[in-house]
């Protein structure tokens, strides 16, 4: 019985190594051979040694500039815009962004009825969704209009948990069960969900998250203008103290959703849906609606949602807690699924983009930079490898290159990822004390980390050439620590 149980994850782990290798000699091994052959003939790598350090600087730049902007933000007092006049000045925004902090204007009208979608999986997440919908329940402010909070899941039979399920929404009329049949997928259990919702604002929620009390009345205060249609909060790890891994990507969490999301509405004024804890008009995400054949169908909703006019914010005081993978074959199957769903989304919209006169040239720009980093970056960045290889092979000196452009290119690059680190430590320990530790680990940890996470893009750029959509769902951990009231508290307090 054991040695059977073990044979699936070998089996797996053994695939998984094949792909490795394989991707590994067609992206390093040919063009090893290839760039031989070329020096061989007597030519140069020159385009190569221009090229990589060219990506790798406007790459740093660009997460420097999210940095210095977020920080330069976090900065402002309370009450006050963020003091970012210089810098777009300097940049020649064509606009200024219209965030302020924790003043928004006062809403036209009050906040209208409100529905809550959480999504599940049940066979996976049937240990936690209980106690995801008690907070929910117990924890979320109600509209004075009313508040419904839908639960739209699938399983292939029925559950123990779900005769629980039926009492609490016995005891508490505002949750409705949805049982999607058939489906079998997140967009079609929200498909099925936007069917019947009654609320003006829709959020939407993952099985384990938990968002703090006041999400819907800040994300009115972006919504009730008509400027925006969606807003996106910031998801913070609450499972970090579980092992090294969930430690990474509790800094990687607040490096994303603390920095660099928040950055894109501070620089360009747009914005990206990340699945859960997005807060839609409603009328606008009935027509937007989810593709079940999209990897990503958040990315995919949001390029949609920008390409037919509509904005979106990031908003990093809407603060929802959620849970970490635990072990490296659940994050490595969560993130080939994201690499490969960002790259179906490029190929898919990346032309429309470039043609849509619904963007600016800074929201172009900065976009067509996220799609085609997704597509290409990681190939390319790979290319040291082989170039520095067919050197040594053939005992040919580097082409003659301005030291100064090297060293430039190489301490931004090193010094890109610490910055926005320690930014995105400042930034959180405005909201709750975690220990400098972690950070100053996943500064060490950043080139291992990004060589790691090329392997699986190059690995999702192979699964989708051949048409392997296959979808792995991410294990939720049980292991999840207990918070203690105060703790929970302080999680979900409002950045000062």
């Amino acid at each position: 019985m054991r040695k059977g149980l073990l044979h699936k994850p070998i089996v797996v782990f053994g695939s998984i190594v094949d792909k490795v290798i394989f991707t590994h000699v067609v992206v390093i091994g040919l063009p090893t051979i290839v760039y031989y052959c070329i020096l061989k003939g007597g030519w140069n790598l020159l385009p190569l040694h221009l090229l990589i350090p060219i990506l790798y600087f406007v790459t740093s730049v660009v997460v420097i500039g999210e940095a210095m902007s977020t920080a330069i933000a976090y900065s402002s007092p309370r009450k006050q815009k963020p003091k970012l006049g210089v810098l777009q000045r300097f940049l020649r925004m064509p606009r200024t962004y219209a965030m302020q902090r924790n003043d928004l204007s006062e809403p036209n009208r009050p906040l209208p009825k409100c529905s809550l979608i959480v999504v599940a999986y049940l066979p996976n997440e049937q240990h936690i969704i209980l106690s995801t919908l008690k907070y929910i329940l117990n924890h979320v402010d109600r509209p004075d209009a009313g508040l419904e909070v839908i639960l739209a899941y699938n399983s292939p039979m029925r559950l123990p948990v779900e005769d629980e399920l039926e009492r609490l929404a016995e005891r508490h009329p505002e949750l409705r069960l949805l049982p999607v049949e058939e489906s079998r997928s997140k967009a079609e259990n929200l498909n099925a969900a936007l069917k019947i919702v009654t609320g003006e604002v829709t959020g939407i929620l993952d099985a384990d998250h938990r968002p703090n009390a006041d999400c819907f009345h800040r994300a009115w205060g972006w919504l009730a203008s008509n400027r925006y249609a969606v807003v996106q909060g910031r998801n913070v790890i609450r499972n970090s103290r579980n092992n090294f891994l969930t430690r990474m990507i509790a800094v990687e969490f607040e490096c994303m959703y603390g920095v660099s999301h928040p950055a894109k509405s501070l620089l360009a004024d747009t914005g990206m849906f990340c699945g859960s804890n997005g807060y839609w008009r409603t009328a606008v995400l009935r027509r937007i609606r989810f593709s079940p054949t999209m990897m990503t169908e958040d990315i995919d909703a949001t390029l949609r949602t920008l390409l037919r006019g509509h904005n979106i914010v990031h908003d990093p005081e809407i603060i929802t807690t959620e849970l970490a993978p635990i072990d490296l074959r659940s994050f490595w199957f969560q993130r080939k699924r994201w690499a490969q769903g960002w790259l179906e989304v490029t190929l898919k919209h990346q032309l429309p983009l470039l043609r849509s006169h619904k963007l600016d040239g800074w929201q172009k720009t900065y976009w067509s930079m996220l799609l085609m980093y997704s597509a290409v970056f990681h190939f390319v960045a790979l290319q040291i490898f082989p170039m520095l290889f067919s050197l040594a092979l053939t005992h040919t000196e580097p082409p003659a290159i301005s030291q100064e452009y090297v060293w430039a290119t190489t301490v931004l690059t090193l010094l890109s990822g610490p910055c926005q680190t320690l930014v995105a430590w400042q930034i959180r320990n405005k909201v709750v004390k975690n220990p400098f530790r972690d950070f100053i680990l996943y500064c060490l940890f950043i080139p291992f980390y990004c060589v790691f996470k090329n392997v699986i893009a190059i690995i999702a750029i192979y699964d989708h050439l051949l048409g392997n959509t296959e979808w792995v769902v991410t294990r939720r951990g049980l292991r999840e620590a207990v918070p203690t009231a105060a703790s929970s508290r302080a999680v979900l307090r409002k950045a000062s």
